[in-house]
C-alpha cells in the first residue's frame, strides 16, 4: 500500500523559515518524482515544487529564492526548506508523489499520482 507521510507545518511569522517533509513507502523499485502542490482555501492546487530522481527539479516562481527542495533517494524522502516566508505562502502543503507530468495547476487529491493527507503551513503577520 502506498503511503506519503508529510511533517513540518505549523505557524510562523512572516519572514521566518519551516522545513516539511514527506516519506513515501509501498514503492518497491523507488519513487519516479516527489514534490509538493499547496492549496489555499477553496482553490486549485498550485505546484510549488518538484524533483525527479534524476536530479530534474522544477520551482513556481513566486518562491525561487526562497524555498528549496532536495531528496534522498534511498529513503524515498523529499524536503521542503521555506525560508522569507510570506504571508501568501499561508496554505494546505500536499507531498506528492510518482506525479510524471507535472501540472502547474490541478485539482487538488486527484486519482492520476499520490497524495499525502496535508499539512498546514500558516504565515501571519
Amino acid at each position: 500500500e502506498v503511503q506519503l507521510v508529510e511533517s513540518g507545518g505549523g505557524s510562523v511569522q512572516a519572514g521566518g523559515s519551516l522545513r516539511l517533509s514527506c516519506t513515501a513507502s509501498g514503492f518497491p523499485t523507488g519513487v519516479r518524482d516527489m514534490g509538493w502542490y499547496r492549496q489555499v482555501a477553496g482553490n486549485e492546487c498550485e505546484l510549488v515544487s518538484i524533483v525527479r530522481r534524476d536530479g530534474l527539479f522544477y520551482y513556481r516562481d513566486s518562491v525561487k529564492g526562497r524555498f528549496t527542495i532536495s531528496q534522498e533517494n534511498a529513503k524515498n524522502t523529499v524536503y521542503l526548506q521555506m525560508t522569507s516566508l510570506k504571508l501568501e505562502d499561508t496554505a494546505m502543503y500536499y507531498c506528492v508523489a510518482d506525479v510524471r507530468r507535472w501540472l502547474v495547476n490541478l485539482t487538488c487529491q486527484g486519482d492520476r499520482f499520490y497524495w499525502g493527507q496535508g499539512t498546514q503551513v500558516t504565515v501571519s503577520s
